[in-house]
């Protein structure tokens, strides 16, 4: 049986003087590109918890709002990955959470670098095509 990994896609934006920004990270463990905060959900774990455990290690921040997209993926790795080798993808559930620009702490084994763009900037920066359209999908969200 096929294992997919149970994840959370978290689109972390700032508001500053009426404009959104998106924070993307520069990944380096498993592959290199740009994505916003995403990891894997801890069995034990609710999705409330699991995305404030991860905003938290990606980015030093407590989310100040956090906003369900109920939108739900699926995706098969590119390669298998060592430290996960029976797994061959991750599900996901889509958040936006409201963070504060300032003062963003990433983890150093998993990223290199962080930005913070407009919309427009940010989507043309992304890796992946699935991130690309959750980012659509949560500015037009945000943007109503």
């Amino acid at each position: 049986m096929e294992k997919y990994r149970q994840g959370i896609f978290i689109v972390a934006y700032a508001i500053e003087k009426n404009k959104i920004y998106y924070l993307i990270l520069k990944r380096k463990l498993h592959w290199s590109g740009w994505e916003f905060p995403k990891g894997g959900k801890e069995s034990s774990e609710s999705y409330d918890k699991g995305i404030r455990r991860e905003i938290f290690e990606e980015t030093g921040k407590k989310p100040l709002k956090i906003i369900n997209l109920n939108i739900n993926g699926k995706y098969k790795y590119k390669k298998k990955l060592k430290d996960r080798p029976e797994i061959i993808g991750q599900t996901y559930k889509l958040y936006a959470a409201q963070i504060k620009k300032e003062g963003i702490k990433i983890d150093k084994i998993e990223h290199s670098n962080y930005k913070w763009l407009d919309f427009k900037k940010a989507v043309g920066k992304l890796t992946w095509e699935n991130q690309r359209k959750c980012l659509k999908i949560v500015n037009n969200f945000l943007i109503k």
